[in-house]
């Protein structure tokens, strides 16, 4: 494994830890030459997933993207990037314990919805905002109150 500072290739592992549905191992590493500590994550590679969109087209996952979405609600609030990345491996967990070769991106909505109404709830409003397409204070006032109703 390189290293993501030197790039030196003497590496070592001083941690491994792998979480409960072991989708992905996750290793701290610490250079043998800079000393510096990094992350790598190891995940198996799987059958190829498509995304149905709202006007049916069809695109490949993209984790990256999934990922993107949500560190976009995350922004500017007290959650860690290992938060938003066990968000997405459960996420990503859930479409492929699904098994199906195709998934509809409301499916993936809802799951992202509802991880991030646990994590915490202005991310979730945050994005709830961009996924229902708020196009007025209103609507925001209906999910929030449905929010703290619960």
């Amino acid at each position: 494994m390189k290293c993501a500072y030197c790039e030196s290739r003497e590496t070592k592992v001083m941690d491994k830890r792998e979480p409960q549905d072991a989708s992905v191992t996750r290793r701290r590493r610490e250079c043998l030459r800079c000393k510096k500590r990094f992350t790598t994550y190891e995940r198996v590679e799987e059958f190829e997933l498509t995304i149905v969109k709202k006007n049916e087209a069809r695109e490949q996952f993209n984790r990256e993207k999934l990922k993107s979405g949500v560190v976009k609600a995350c922004e500017k609030l007290p959650i860690s990037v290992e938060e938003v990345d066990t968000v997405i491996d459960s996420i990503e967990a859930e479409l492929r314990r699904l098994n199906e070769k195709e998934v509809s991106s409301k499916q993936i909505g809802s799951l992202v919805m509802k991880k991030l109404k646990k994590l915490n709830k202005i991310a979730y409003i945050r994005f709830a905002a961009v996924y229902h397409e708020f196009e007025d204070i209103e609507s925001f006032e209906k999910e929030i109150k449905k929010l703290v109703k619960r």
